[in-house]
């Protein structure tokens, strides 16, 4: 899944290759994808792109004087930039493709979903805020004024794991499942501690590793083309995806806990004290 450092990259790239540009076509493949119809998605066409925003992990087209085209990739959508389109329009059936957008210029992008899990969104609104992804969203991370204390406050009477309040887009906005073990390992700190139980010097801890981490995840990404995004944050990966490798800080083997449709990965030896979290789905398997 896209998560806030990619779609930052994501944003400065559009804004290059968008700003200043007229949308002339926007071509829903797959229907699934509109969230909104009123006003419809048309109704972007003939305006210029004046801004790009990202709140979380949307992505917002401004225009002079229409609506807005708001997306969100989920986990399996990716944007892919061409500096000419294909000619004609796509037909929709089993693949890929989901919506393209076309400028003036014959360049534009193509908005895609792999699996079968069908959960890329667009919204075409008026304001952000109408998009109740948007309106719920907690405090960006790496805003200016999201101090240590701004942190503190926003866990203090928070009962449940510290892996699933990093993840908790109500409470903080655009971290996801990777860049909440990144930022763990960085703290040196379990998934599983409850929030509940963290001291300030531990708080300090993970605020320290939440910004860190992000900032540098964004700048490994800036000025990088949008088909090379997948690719950095995978580089970039410390523990995420890389169970059964060596931890780089330690040497210890990155373990894993699975879940229904996700799973987590961690390194003993900085995080847990030595000890092996409980992966309840191998453990069922083994019963």
């Amino acid at each position: 899944m896209p998560e806030l450092p990619e779609v930052e990259a994501l944003k400065d790239f559009l804004t290059e290759h968008l700003v200043g540009h007229e949308i002339v076509r926007v071509l829903p493949v797959a229907i699934s994808v509109l969230k909104t119809y009123d006003p419809p998605v048309t109704a972007v066409e003939g305006h210029e792109v004046v801004a790009v925003h990202r709140y979380g992990k949307f992505l917002d087209l401004e225009t002079d004087g229409g609506p807005r085209l708001v997306t969100h990739l989920a986990r399996a959508g990716w944007l892919h930039w061409k500096d000419r389109l294909p000619d004609g329009v796509p037909r929709p059936g089993k693949g890929p493709l989901a919506l393209r957008v076309a400028l003036e210029t014959g360049a534009g992008f193509d908005l895609t979903e792999a699996g079968t899990q069908k959960r890329l969104a667009v919204y075409v609104v008026g304001d952000p805020q109408e998009v109740p992804g948007v309106a719920r969203l907690g405090p960006d991370p790496l805003a200016d004024d999201f101090d240590e204390a701004r942190l503190a406050a926003l866990l203090t009477g928070e009962r449940r794991q510290i892996k699933g309040a990093l993840r908790d887009q109500g409470l903080i906005a655009g971290v996801g499942n990777a860049y909440s073990d990144e930022i763990l390992h960085a703290a040196r700190m379990s998934p599983f501690k409850p929030t509940s139980t963290l001291t300030p010097e531990e708080t300090r801890m993970l605020y320290e590793a939440l910004r860190s981490t992000l900032t540098e995840a964004v700048e490994r990404s800036r000025g990088l083309a949008a088909g090379r995004l997948k690719a950095e944050k995978k580089s970039g990966l410390r523990v995420h995806g890389r169970t059964g490798e060596a931890c780089p800080v330690c040497g210890d083997t990155i373990r894993e806990v699975s879940f229904s449709d996700s799973s987590l990965q961690y390194c003993p030896t900085c995080q847990t004290g030595g000890k092996p979290l409980a992966d309840r789905r191998m453990s069922r398997l083994l019963k």
